[in-house]
């Protein structure tokens, strides 16, 4: 190895001290589609509630958490008023959003027990968390966190960024974070953050042990 890159890899590594996961797509399956078809929803109407709420462009406006849940179903309505009816029924419960993925509670204990602070920072809406919790039983495993219903702020908005470093007092320099969507890393990259994409488990884990400077997943 080059000797000014081993002495800059090793600093690098060094420096690290929090790790901050994104958790649906990261930590967690994120059903979407599948969702409606878990409800007993055909494929053809499964596409159609999917269009009119997921992949409508107003999804965020269920995880920033401001209109309540009867504003967010009547403008999921809007998008295809004929299956009003099918979209209120279908979100009354919303516990198949997410499934908690077997390698998320090994991966943060593992990262725990070599020192590392572990966080998260998720766009979540507050009916999903409620009802959601049994998928996402590995947060008691972490050392805190950011939803965005919480703050009424989602990824990418950079604020929702800053407020995490102000909470939990971080150095975004000493800070890595991971998720599977690329623009919700670019704001932690303009913060001095270092930044992943999840595109698998593998890649993902391959990455972070690199820049930790950990040779093998535990």
């Amino acid at each position: 190895m080059n000797t000014i890159w081993k002495e800059f890899s090793d600093q690098n590594m060094a420096d690290y001290k929090t790790v901050i996961f994104d958790i649906g797509g990261v930590l967690t399956d994120y059903m979407e589609r599948e969702f409606y078809v878990l409800r007993g929803y055909s494929q053809e109407m499964a596409d159609r509630l999917c269009r009119a709420t997921m992949r409508s462009g107003y999804w965020d406006e269920f995880d920033l958490g401001r209109l309540g849940q009867p504003g967010i179903i009547s403008i999921f309505q809007q998008q295809d008023p004929e299956i009003a009816d099918e979209i209120r029924a279908a979100l009354q419960d919303v516990s198949l959003l997410v499934r908690r993925r077997a390698s998320a509670i090994p991966w943060i204990r593992s990262l725990k027990e070599d020192g590392y602070s572990v966080l998260y920072l998720s766009n979540f809406a507050e009916q999903a968390h409620r009802q959601c919790s049994e998928a996402l039983d590995f947060v008691s495993e972490m050392d805190g966190g950011i939803f965005s219903f919480q703050c009424h702020l989602v990824k990418p908005d950079p604020a929702i960024y800053q407020l995490l470093i102000d909470q939990f007092q971080l150095q975004p320099k000493t800070c890595v974070y991971i998720d599977d969507t690329a623009k919700n890393l670019v704001p932690a990259g303009k913060l001095g953050m270092q930044t992943i994409q999840y595109l698998s488990q593998e890649q993902a884990e391959r990455e972070l042990n690199r820049l930790l400077g950990r040779v093998t997943p535990r």
